[in-house]
């Protein structure tokens, strides 16, 4: 929240992501930001395949958007992005909007 009421709506997604950097490391929380996400598929192995935003202590991912609305296919890139991570909690956060609770999706993988 520090870093939307900061910043305000509208701004890229990497203008985000440098303040929630700063505020993940102010909270002691041990993330990796952009972290490449490997795909294999048919015998070939893809090691960049995909690039998630944040995984933070090891256990929640966390996909930045900065879009009018969020849409079915957000959601499902962060299942495709846990999958591959071998996650099970993932967080949208969509910073164009003027309140940030609106713009937080949770997605919970089935165990």
């Amino acid at each position: 929240m520090k870093v939307h009421t900061a910043l305000g709506p509208g701004l890229l997604e990497s203008a985000y992501g440098e303040g929630l950097g700063v505020e993940f490391t102010a909270a002691g929380l041990r993330f990796d930001r952009q972290v490449s996400l490997a795909l294999d598929y048919a015998g070939h192995h893809v090691a960049k395949a995909y690039v998630a935003d944040f995984i933070v202590e090891k256990s929640v991912l966390v996909e930045l958007k900065c879009v009018d609305h969020l849409l079915p296919v957000h959601q499902a890139q962060v299942v495709t992005y846990l999958r591959l991570a071998k996650l099970q909690k993932g967080l949208i956060i969509n910073f164009k909007v003027q309140r940030l609770k609106d713009g937080l999706k949770s997605v919970i993988l089935a165990g």
